[in-house]
């Protein structure tokens, strides 16, 4: 019988790109596998992905999608959850016996060797326990975050108060001393729905056969030994930890438009020096309010340096669901302040909705990122060699702006008020700042050493192969 593994993503793109280059990488370590990608069909618009899923498709002859049946929620739950994050447990509770019925499916013409799960579907190991199908936890974003997920049960345990109202240092393993402010968003509050179903994702990642992260051994070697040596789960016994990062979106995707043409900000980056450029880009869910968008452009006006800079429509409301929400083109004269694209438009460029952020990341012009300090983009611009700018939004972001300043050091903080707001001062500062200062150029030092580190542990020999040989050895293909 031919062999295979599946897949199991939740439907953010972000996710599903992280998933998809997991089965591209192993493909080809082990080409004679065929990956099965199981395609969770929410009631809610997570990002349009059935364009990457379809040049996916068509490209890769050994990668199958399998779109499970549509989840329904009832309309009042959708508009009155606290976090994203709610959302997507509560389709993944529901998935469940479609889940069991693919993988039934797939097995009847494979030997299904892993069934390798987004952490957010850590639950769904009981559903592959049934089959005799060994489970794994695949971590989209670093091992110092993963280290505190790990961790949170220990949390849990040793107080009873929300980490939320703790203000205190919190000394996790492997990690430097975080801020309980500063700990992933849907943790913040024992009592929220997400807060209890991750509490309960910490738990099931102890059932599985291992935990691939998307990370290396040279960009994060405190937290990866903290896991191995069972630090984060001090009760119990860790899984093995597979460190295969990093994993980006491949390069051939990197700059091509739906027509093949070149986007206009490329060209646009073809006729600035080498270096200058800052580019300002905060993921596919990231929303800014008016306010908060004025004040970007009036400190990237007043900092004097080149930008190009991806701008969406605000959210309708302070409370609209960020999974759901910034869809259409912005109108940039009625958000950005009076004469601002006219002042600018010899230095900087505004873009609507999406730029081929690699493409842009490893154009010799741009010289700085400032980031949500999502784990894609964070590895992207690790892999460009380029410094960042932390401004985090949501999820684990605050927490990886902790680790990316104080521990991995490619990075320098935005830093916000306490409901949130970044002034025009601040984005001057920091844009300044990284472009052209002593502390901007240890940055961008760090930056360039990962970049050739990267590199370095995904080549024969490296790090990540090695770690990848490691998993799929221990699935004794035939």
């Amino acid at each position: 019988m031919a062999e295979a593994i599946v897949l199991y993503p939740i439907p953010p793109i972000g996710h599903l790109i992280s998933m998809v280059e997991l089965g591209k990488h192993i493909l080809n370590s082990r080409p004679s596998l065929s990956v099965h990608i199981l395609i969770t069909t929410p009631p809610y618009n997570p990002g349009d992905t059935a364009p990457y899923i379809a040049g996916v498709a068509a490209t890769n002859s050994s990668i199958t999608f399998h779109r499970l049946p549509t989840i329904s929620l009832p309309p009042e739950f959708v508009n009155s959850t606290t976090h994203h994050e709610d959302l997507t447990f509560e389709v993944l509770r529901l998935d469940k016996p479609n889940v069991l019925q693919a993988l039934r499916s797939i097995s009847q013409s494979f030997t299904i060797h892993a069934f390798i799960m987004d952490f957010f579907c850590a639950t769904a190991v009981t559903v592959s326990d049934q089959l005799n199908i060994p489970g794994y936890i695949f971590y989209t974003s670093g091992a110092a975050s993963f280290g505190s997920f790990l961790y949170l049960p220990t949390l849990h345990r040793n107080t009873s108060k929300s980490l939320k109202d703790l203000n205190t240092l919190l000394n996790l393993p492997g990690s430097p001393p975080i801020p309980s402010s500063d700990m992933p968003k849907p943790v913040l509050n024992r009592e929220d729905m997400a807060y209890k179903c991750f509490l309960d994702c910490s738990i099931h990642f102890l059932k599985s056969s291992g935990f691939i992260v998307n990370t290396f051994e040279a960009l994060e070697p405190r937290a990866l030994k903290a896991i191995s040596d069972g630090l984060c789960t001090p009760e119990t016994r860790t899984p093995p930890v597979f460190p295969i990062g990093p994993l980006i979106v491949s390069q051939e995707n990197k700059g091509a438009s739906a027509a093949g043409d070149t986007p206009e900000c490329l060209k646009w980056l073809d006729s600035q020096p080498k270096g200058s450029v800052i580019f300002l880009c905060f993921g596919s869910l990231g929303l800014f309010g008016l306010e908060q968008l004025r004040e970007i452009a009036v400190g990237l006006e007043r900092s004097g340096r080149r930008f190009l800079w991806v701008v969406r429509n605000p959210p309708v409301s302070e409370n609209q669901n960020l999974a759901t929400s910034g869809k259409e083109d912005p109108d940039l004269d009625s958000l950005l302040p009076e004469g601002f694209l006219e002042r600018t438009k010899e230095r900087g460029l505004v873009v609507k909705r999406w730029a081929p952020q690699v493409a842009v990341l490893n154009h010799e012009s741009v010289g700085g990122f400032v980031t949500h300090c999502g784990w894609n983009s964070v590895l992207e611009a690790v892999c460009a060699g380029v410094p960042m700018v932390a401004w985090p939004l949501y999820a684990e972001q605050r927490f990886n702006r902790v680790v990316l300043v104080e521990e991995i050091k490619n990075t320098l903080p935005m830093n916000e008020t306490e409901d949130g707001f970044v002034s025009w001062e601040e984005v001057e500062k920091r844009v300044t700042e990284l472009m052209d200062s002593e502390s901007g150029n240890s940055v961008r030092e760090r930056a360039l050493t990962l970049k050739n580190e990267a590199k370095v542990a995904l080549s024969d020999g490296g790090s990540s192969r090695v770690a990848l040989t490691k998993l799929t050895e221990s699935w004794k293909l035939g």
